[in-house]
């Protein structure tokens, strides 16, 4: 499916529209614990501040790593620290819509659409401006003495608010939206669902057939911030392994998680809200 460039976007073979519900879209790479401080994090964003001019603290992401062929128990977990933990920090641009994250294990590129502004700037866009951020950090870490970074995942999310567009008019019509997706027949004891929430995950798998990563969709009922109507927000997570070694083998996977993700996210919708959001390419 992935090989049938011919049949979609005019470069990447990928289903293409014109307007799609993305609100925001995350690229990053977790990789091997660096020994970075608070001031260390100081340092990188003085280099960023002209471009990158606002920065908040946020509590650090605990690690993620895809396993298979192991069972795997939701246990508590609790972690012992002999210093403070150097928290993640957003460092955000002058529009509001760009930003990256940064603590000792990850580095993270978000663009998010703000006030129903701003126009998805695309994958090969955010790519070429990732891959610059994280080529000048293992470069910043390298001259501080800190390492390298090693990376062990790599992650592309995709953040869809799908409004109702005329298309449906509660959320309990969900079948309207997701092929996935199929009403009780009419006629049994239930009535009209009120609302539709679901998740489910896909194996990624190598070129070889072997398992590389996880696809994880998740699909609830939301409500806009700008006014409150009603949205099926649909998150769409890929994440796994280096294809290869250092930055090079991250950005392979990176390219793989995002075909995933448009293939995913194009099979699991109706062509009814294909034709809404204005498709263009791919089959």
């Amino acid at each position: 499916m992935l090989g049938v460039a011919e049949k979609g976007h005019p470069r990447t073979g990928l289903p293409d529209y014109e307007q799609p519900p993305v609100a925001e879209v995350a690229v990053g790479v977790q990789f091997q614990p660096l020994p970075i401080l608070a001031p260390h994090i100081g340092l990188y964003w003085s280099e960023l501040r002209s471009s990158f001019p606002t920065v908040q603290q946020q509590p650090a992401l605990e690690p993620v790593i895809e396993r298979f062929g192991v069972k795997q128990t939701v246990v508590p977990s609790l972690r012992l620290m002999d210093a403070p933990e150097t928290p993640r920090c957003f460092l955000i641009d002058k529009s509001g819509h760009r930003l990256i994250q940064l603590q000792p294990d990850r580095l993270i590129h978000n663009w998010r659409k703000v006030e129903d502004s701003g126009k998805y700037p695309h994958y090969d866009a955010m790519r070429e401006v990732f891959l610059e951020e994280l080529r000048r950090f293992d470069a910043f870490v390298a001259r501080e003495k800190l390492g390298s970074v090693k990376p062990n995942q790599c992650e592309v999310t995709y953040v869809n608010n799908i409004q109702s567009s005329g298309v449906w008019e509660h959320r309990g019509q969900a079948e309207r939206v997701f092929r996935t997706w199929t009403p009780l027949a009419s006629g049994g004891s239930l009535p009209a669902a009120e609302d539709v929430r679901f998740s489910v995950r896909y194996l990624i798998a190598d070129d070889k057939g072997q398992p590389l990563g996880r696809l994880h969709v998740t699909v609830q009922p939301a409500y806009l911030k700008k006014d409150g109507s009603e949205v099926f927000a649909m998150n769409l997570t890929a994440r796994g392994a280096p294809e290869g070694e250092g930055i090079d083998g991250a950005m392979r996977f990176l390219d793989r998680a995002h075909r995933t993700i448009v293939w995913a996210f194009t099979d699991l919708t109706t062509e009814t809200m294909h034709r809404v959001w204005g498709r263009k390419h791919g089959s």
